[in-house]
């Protein structure tokens, strides 16, 4: 099982929309949120890092929301072994935003 915390930001306008959202997603439950800032954090369980990255895809694509990255990562054993940012992680049907900084692909 992987763990992940996810920084979410959205407009303080759209935030409780954006939170039911987020919470509509499979293994996603938020934690944290700032009516004034926009800011969301919460954690995702994943079984593996594909599943996790997918989840963190989906997270992205979903209406108003202007950044989600991961900001901690925890795992059990997983036989899967990733050795660098996966290369599709921007390349999800649906996705809006910026793609990824070059400087997280070193």
């Amino acid at each position: 099982m992987n763990i992940s915390g996810i920084y979410v930001l959205t407009s303080p306008d759209r935030l409780e929309e954006c939170c039911a959202n987020l919470a509509g997603l499979p293994g996603v439950e938020v934690h944290y949120r700032d009516v004034n800032s926009g800011k969301i954090v919460v954690t995702q369980e994943a079984d593996n890092v594909s599943a996790e990255v997918d989840g963190l895809k989906r997270i992205k694509a979903l209406p108003h929301i202007i950044v989600a990255e991961f900001v901690n990562h925890w795992f059990e054993e997983d036989q899967e072994m990733v050795s660098e940012i996966p290369p599709d992680l921007d390349d999800f049907e649906g996705l809006r935003h910026a793609r990824v900084p070059d400087y997280l692909h070193k």
